[in-house]
């Protein structure tokens, strides 16, 4: 089949929200996914393998769903959870299917199919051809050979694991299921260190501008613990600041922070902000929920634009939302069922949440 015809074909199948202008208009793959832009992970229905990839370009105020699908002419799987961009390759961890898609960042297309992981959950860059892949089932973290695409070993840390960052030689990794520590890693030996007791289910972890290490923890599904955000020292893994929200009720998740790192976003009862030197918790969101079911966020380290994907009804397709970073909405698009997380494409940096 003629490239440039099957170019075409692929993106007349790509292009939801809007159509086209003019006549022989046409966006190639490679030239698309180069531009300043958003990869949103949509997990699907779980068990249907309906997860999908969706990806708006911020050029051409556009959003292109099934992505992968179209390219590779198969599904992408049963919850793709995370996103690592590295080199000219994009890993993405897909969950209940239990297996790594590698794709090339410059195409989308297929290099290699990675698989013999139990629930993977979230993956991090541990060195220059290295990463980490946490477990939702799994006492073990996995370690991925980068240069050959395969896992090439495993660090029992006796928990499950699901957040993770990575300062200088050391990766921090919070054990959620009924869990309430951050276990240390070190990356050169690959060995486990330390751990920290922080608050009940740490959910999400950020790195601001100082250094400091920041836990949401959720307090738990059963609403009996009170959600703590705390800040780590990793130097010293004491705890320096540790805010308590104030209402058994709060489920706060999927902490961000800005490109500048020194302001904190997370989801409770809408968008909420802060400043890494706040003094107490904010007490109103800077983006109200209205109607919105968000699911995950994600701050744009080029512009502040507030990213966020509503869930609906975690059944049908929902909506990736922009809103500036004074909280007012610029657009919103459809995109797949379960809209999760996002990786920002801006000027060459790759950036996730």
């Amino acid at each position: 089949m003629n490239k440039v015809f099957l170019y075409l074909s692929i993106l007349t199948i790509l292009v939801s929200c809007s159509k086209p202008e003019g006549p022989g208009y046409s966006d190639p793959v490679e030239s698309l996914v180069s531009a300043n832009g958003i990869f949103v992970l949509n997990e699907g229905n779980y068990g249907r393998g309906n997860g999908s990839l969706t990806y708006f370009s911020y050029d051409s105020s556009k959003i292109y769903n099934t992505f992968f699908e179209s390219i590779n002419r198969r599904p992408l799987g049963d919850v793709p959870f995370s996103m690592l961009i590295q080199g000219n390759n994009i890993y993405i961890v897909v969950n209940n299917s239990e297996k790594i898609e590698v794709i090339d960042r410059r195409n989308l297309e297929s290099v290699t199919t990675i698989t013999g992981f139990n629930s993977p959950r979230n993956i991090v860059l541990a060195g220059q051809d290295k990463a980490y892949v946490t477990s939702m089932y799994s006492k073990s973290v996995s370690i991925l050979d980068l240069k050959k695409n395969k896992i090439s070993g495993f660090i029992n840390i006796h928990q499950t694991s699901e957040s993770v960052v990575v300062m200088g030689q050391k990766a921090f990794i919070a054990n959620w299921l009924g869990g309430n520590k951050v276990f240390v890693i070190n990356t050169e030996t690959d060995a486990l260190i330390d751990s920290v007791e922080v608050g009940k289910e740490p959910e999400s972890m950020v790195v601001d501008k100082n250094g400091i290490i920041w836990v949401l923890c959720n307090g738990g599904w059963k609403r009996d613990t009170y959600a703590e955000l705390v800040g780590i020292n990793p130097q010293s893994l004491v705890i320096f600041k540790r805010y308590v929200f104030p209402e058994l009720q709060n489920s706060p998740l999927n902490l961000q922070a800005d490109g500048d790192g020194d302001t904190l976003y997370y989801i409770d009862n809408g968008i909420r902000r802060m400043s890494i030197n706040s003094s107490g918790l904010p007490s109103v969101p800077i983006i109200d929920d209205e109607d919105h079911l968000f699911y995950k966020i994600g701050i744009n380290p080029s512009n502040g634009d507030i990213a966020a994907t509503d869930a609906v009804d975690y059944q049908q397709n929902g909506y990736l939302l922009i809103y500036d970073n004074k909280g007012f909405l610029r657009n919103s698009y459809i995109t797949g069922i379960i809209p999760g997380n996002i990786t920002f494409m801006v000027e060459s940096a790759h950036v996730t949440d």
